[in-house]
């Protein structure tokens, strides 16, 4: 195990037994013998390193088109979901890869079950996707808000143990469903303390090119930050499988959780030993002729 997989292994969630987010320090500032600057460094090194073998490997990711690659990024407010994206998918091809945003369903989606406008956009073979937020909102928000499945119109709906069991059931399914069919599944919760994110909230108050990022909601459901832990806890240990597992990212320090996704990322591309598709023994003469053709004209 390389010194960069030791660190990985430390972030993903267990599939054969509890954690507790009170564990995990949101900003790794525990045992380090380096100075932050130099593990900032290093991260950053790191960072850039992997986005460009990423970009490599998302190019034959696309050619070999059998596989493909489901981010989900799931976090408090403020943790950085947008700007990891915008770092960590630098180099990627657009082409080649599809972010989508979930945010309050629409009437069309209430009228589906709860998977349905996730499923619906799962990313093709050779494709990466990255979802931001997800059908996990259901056993987090709509856990933290049980009054919003009134909206839902689920017949004898009982909001008791058993009917989050069966929610946190039909996702490791669905999930199970998609990784046998071809689809690497990296689910990371960026970690962020609420210190912090009070720190980054008022700096986008302070901030005029930032204030149309805060809402009024965001304070509201700040006031319910033991709750939403409590969920995510609940919803990891439930979830954390060995086809689709969890990462529970130190996001106060972005040079932290950028560097941790994009080399979780890589990691599990390269995982896949992709490689360009073989030109069969007709498609080499075909090429061989056209070549001639585009020779001769010069």
């Amino acid at each position: 195990m390389t010194p960069i997989e030791a660190i990985i292994d430390q972030f993903r969630a267990p599939h054969s037994k509890s954690i507790r987010l009170e564990d995990y320090d949101p900003g790794w500032d525990g045992d380090h013998q380096l100075p932050k600057a130099e593990r900032k460094q290093f991260a950053e090194e790191v960072l850039s390193k992997d986005v460009t073998a990423l970009a490599e490997m998302q190019d034959r990711l696309y050619a070999a088109n059998r596989w493909s690659i489901l981010i989900i990024l799931q976090a408090m407010d403020a943790a950085g979901k947008d700007s990891t994206i915008k770092h960590v998918m630098s180099g990627i091809n657009p082409q080649g890869c599809e972010v989508y945003s979930f945010k309050h369903p629409s009437a069309e989606e209430l009228d589906h079950n709860f998977l349905w406008r996730c499923a619906k956009l799962v990313p093709q073979r050779g494709r990466i996707g990255i979802f931001n937020r997800s059908y996990y909102e259901e056993v987090l928000v709509v856990r933290v808000h049980p009054e919003l499945i009134a909206a839902q119109r689920i017949p004898d709906a009982d909001l008791n143990d058993d009917f989050w069991a069966d929610r946190f059931a039909d996702i490791n399914a669905f999930e199970r469903h998609l990784t046998r069919n071809g689809t690497v599944i990296l689910k990371f919760f960026l970690h962020l303390s609420k210190t912090e994110q009070r720190k980054r909230f008022l700096k986008r108050l302070k901030d005029p090119t930032k204030q149309w990022k805060f809402s009024p909601d965001d304070l509201k459901e700040r006031a319910f930050w033991d709750d939403y832990m409590k969920a995510f806890e609940n919803a990891i240990n439930a979830t954390s499988t060995k086809w689709a597992p969890w990462y529970i990212i130190p996001a106060d320090h972005k040079w932290v959780s950028r560097s941790l996704v994009a080399s979780i990322v890589t990691r599990a591309a390269e995982s896949l030993d992709l490689h360009y598709p073989k030109v069969t023994k007709e498609q080499r003469a075909i090429i061989a002729e056209a070549k001639k053709q585009l020779e001769a004209e010069a």
